[in-house]
C-alpha cells in the first residue's frame, strides 16, 4: 500500500509535457551558504532534477529570534517535491522583522546563486507563506518575468499600508472604549520599552473587560473592526452558528496577539519606515462594522448587555484621530503594497479562520487585480479551517500542482473545491482536505497602488 501511495504522489506531481525534459542524473545536492548581504541560503537538488526550481519565501521572524534559511513550508512538503524531482531554494533574508525592502533582493540573489552553481532552470516558481506570501506577491508584481508562476499561501495580500491601517483599528477601539481618556501610545513608538508599556496597559484593560457583559460586547466590536473570525484555532471545535459567547472568547484570546503585533511589531516596522505609516482620520467605524463578517455577533452581544452600540460608535467617531507621516506611508507603499499588475499566473490559498491575517485580505488583492484588468491570471482558493497557515500537506501540494498545470497548459485547470480536495486526498491520504466555496467579506480598509 505504501508503494502505491508514493507512486500516486510522484505521478501527480511530475511536470506535464511542457517541461518533460529533465537535467542529467547526478548525486542529490544539499547546499548551504551565505549571500553577499549576509543572508544564509539553503538549496536542495534531487538526483533527477526535472528542471524546475521552487523559490520559497518564509514568514515573519521577530527581532532577536533565530533566523535560519528555509526552502519549503514543511519537511513533508519538501520531501514529496524532492521525490518528484523539484529543486528547492530559499534564504533567511539579511535581517528579521519587517524586512520587505531587503527580502526581495535576497531571494533574487538566492536564485542567481543557484543558477551559477547548477545552471539555468527550465522554469522557476515562487511560493511562500504568511509574510513570505507577501514577499512572493511582491516578486510576482515587480519581477514577474523571472517566474513562470507564483503561489501565495496565507499571505498578507492586502499590502503593507492596508495591513497597518487595519491593525490600528482594533487597538484604537480598545483604547477608546475600555480606557476612555487614556493616552496610551499606539503609533510613533520610539522603542520596544514604549511598545511593551502600551501592550501592558491595553492587555490589562482587555482582561478586565472580559469579566463583564458590557466589556465583552466592546471586545467583540474591536474584533469586528479587524474581522477576527469566530473560529481561530484548528485544534479547537468550531463555534456553532449563533454561539456568540464561544466566538467572543476566541476573539478575546486572539486580541492579545493583535495587541502584541500591533505594538511590538509596529515599533520595529516604524523604524524601517521612519515614522507612523497608518491613520484613521476620516474613517467611519459604523460603516466598517456594517461590512464586517462578524457584525451579527456584535449586535447580539450589545443587545444582551443592554449597551448602546450607537453610543459606542459615536464615542469612536468623536475620539481624537491619528494621522500618518507621509514619508512613512510612501515607504510602506514601496515596501510593500500592491498594484495587482500580474504578468504570470498566481494562485492564492487561505484558511477561513485565520486570526493573524484575516481571510478578507484576499478580497483586497482580488480587487487590486481586477482594477489592473488582470483577473484572468489570478485564482484564489479557501480552506475551511481555523488558524494561520494551518494547511495540510495535501492541500499545499494540491495548490502547487494546480498552479503547475496552469503553467503547463496555458489555461487554468479545474480550481473548484471539489477538484482541489480530490487532488489533495490523492497526494496526502492521511489528512482530510477542506477546500470549500467561499467569498470573503470586503477588507476593512483596502489600499492598492492603482488608486
Amino acid at each position: 500500500m505504501r508503494l502505491v501511495v508514493i507512486t500516486t504522489v510522484l505521478v501527480a506531481l511530475l511536470p506535464g509535457p511542457a517541461a518533460a525534459a529533465v537535467a542529467p542524473t547526478h548525486a542529490p545536492s544539499h547546499v548551504e551558504g551565505v549571500l553577499p548581504d549576509g543572508s544564509t541560503y539553503v538549496m536542495d537538488v534531487p538526483a533527477r532534477w526535472n528542471g524546475t526550481v521552487l523559490l520559497y519565501s518564509h514568514g515573519y521572524v521577530p527581532d532577536g529570534a533565530p533566523n535560519p534559511a528555509f526552502n519549503a513550508p514543511s519537511d513533508a512538503v519538501r520531501a514529496a517535491l524532492l521525490d518528484a524531482g523539484y529543486a528547492q531554494i530559499g534564504s533567511s533574508y539579511p535581517e528579521t522583522g519587517w524586512v520587505l525592502e531587503r527580502a526581495l533582493p535576497a531571494q533574487l540573489s538566492t536564485l542567481d546563486t543557484f543558477r551559477a552553481r547548477f545552471g539555468s532552470p527550465q522554469r522557476v516558481i515562487a511560493w511562500g507563506t504568511s509574510l513570505g506570501g507577501m514577499i512572493t506577491t511582491g516578486l510576482a508584481e515587480r519581477h514577474g518575468n523571472r517566474f513562470a508562476g507564483t503561489l501565495s499561501m496565507c499571505g498578507l495580500e492586502q499590502g503593507g499600508v492596508a495591513n497597518w491601517n487595519s491593525t490600528l483599528d482594533p487597538l484604537f477601539a480598545l483604547r477608546t472604549l475600555l480606557t476612555p481618556g487614556a493616552a496610551t501610545p499606539l503609533v510613533r513608538l520610539p522603542d520596544q520599552a514604549t511598545a511593551f508599556a502600551s501592550i501592558g496597559q491595553l492587555t490589562a484593560a482587555l482582561d478586565a473587560a472580559q469579566a463583564t457583559p458590557e466589556g465583552r460586547a466592546r471586545i467583540a466590536l474591536a474584533a469586528a473592526l479587524h474581522n477576527i473570525p469566530a473560529w481561530t484555532d484548528a485544534a479547537q471545535p468550531r463555534p456553532a452558528p449563533g454561539d456568540y459567547d464561544a466566538a467572543q472568547r476566541n476573539q478575546f484570546g486572539v486580541l492579545h496577539l493583535t495587541i502584541y503585533v500591533g505594538l511590538s511589531w509596529r515599533q520595529e516596522a516604524e523604524e524601517h519606515a521612519g515614522g507612523n505609516m497608518s491613520w484613521n482620520t476620516g474613517v467611519d467605524y459604523g460603516r466598517m462594522l456594517e461590512r464586517s463578517s462578524v457584525r451579527d455577533e456584535v449586535v447580539a452581544l450589545y443587545a444582551r448587555a443592554g449597551l448602546s452600540l450607537a453610543g459606542d460608535l459615536a464615542s469612536l467617531a468623536a475620539a481624537p484621530r491619528i494621522s500618518a507621516d507621509p514619508g512613512a506611508v510612501r515607504y510602506m507603499a514601496e515596501h510593500i503594497s500592491f498594484s495587482g499588475r500580474l504578468i504570470r499566473p498566481m494562485l492564492t490559498i487561505h484558511t477561513t479562520g485565520d486570526p493573524l491575517v484575516p481571510v478578507q485580505v484576499q478580497h483586497a488583492y482580488a480587487d487590486a487585480v481586477a482594477d489592473a484588468h488582470r483577473s484572468v491570471l489570478l485564482r484564489q482558493a479557501f480552506v475551511d479551517r481555523g488558524g494561520h497557515c494551518t494547511f495540510t500537506t495535501g492541500e499545499m501540494l494540491a495548490a502547487f500542482r494546480t498552479l503547475q498545470r496552469r503553467i503547463d497548459m496555458g489555461r487554468w485547470p479545474d480550481t473548484s473545491p471539489r477538484a482541489l480536495n480530490r487532488l489533495a486526498a490523492r497526494l496526502d491520504p492521511s489528512a482530510p482536505p477542506a477546500y470549500l466555496d467561499y467569498r470573503p467579506a470586503p477588507y476593512p480598509r483596502p489600499f492598492n497602488l492603482t488608486h
